[in-house]
């Protein structure tokens, strides 16, 4: 019987950069790096950070691109409920919650499974919420030519949360609209699909 293995590859150099420099951090707050639950913490850390912030290596214009096909449907088309999992680049702290991405095609249309990669991609760096619901509005804009795009996204920060002003409950939606979403009724229209539940 075979042993687990993750398929999970890193890259060597980088881990062990990394790994120096957080083993030297860890010393710095004072704990003992050679103690049986921190041996290994710097490699996991090193490793766990290249995985957080992946996106760096993906192109989302490509994402895009990869799945464009032509339809004549010009209704608005909403991905909702997108987990967002990024990295403040303030604290480096995490935030976390959920995009809701619409567009109205003007003869193409993209695979669905595609918005919430590029959602991923952009999430995976170093980032601010408003930046991140900037991003991806301008690249579904880029890739289709929609007659319009919208994004909200409705954020946790654990640097709010776990230092700061340390408010648990709190939660920041950022929105980025063009075009179609311009106009007050398909805004209206677009806010209500997202908020409703659709039996």
């Amino acid at each position: 019987m075979k042993s687990y293995e993750k398929a999970e590859t890193y890259d060597t150099d980088k881990t062990d950069s990394l790994s120096k420099n957080y083993k030297a951090i860890i010393e710095n707050l004072g704990e003992d790096v050679t103690r049986e639950g921190l041996e290994k913490t710097p490699e996991r850390v090193a490793k766990a950070m290249q995985f957080l912030t992946h996106g760096y290596d993906l192109n989302p214009l490509e994402i895009l691109k990869s799945a464009m096909f032509t339809e004549d449907h010009q209704q608005m088309i909403v991905v909702k409920d997108i987990e967002v999992y990024s990295m403040c680049e303030h604290h480096m702290l995490p935030f976390f919650g959920k995009a809701h991405v619409a567009y109205i095609p003007n003869g193409k249309i993209v695979g669905l499974s595609k918005i919430p990669r590029i959602v991923d991609a952009f999430a995976r760096r170093m980032q601010v919420q408003e930046r991140l619901t900037d991003q991806i509005k301008n690249c579904i804009q880029e890739a289709l030519n929609p007659l319009g795009v919208a994004v909200v996204i409705e954020a946790q920060h654990m640097c709010m949360q776990m230092r700061g002003i340390q408010k648990q409950n709190s939660v920041t939606t950022t929105s980025s609209f063009n075009g179609a979403f311009e106009k007050d009724k398909t805004r209206k229209e677009f806010i209500s699909l997202v908020s409703n539940k659709l039996s």
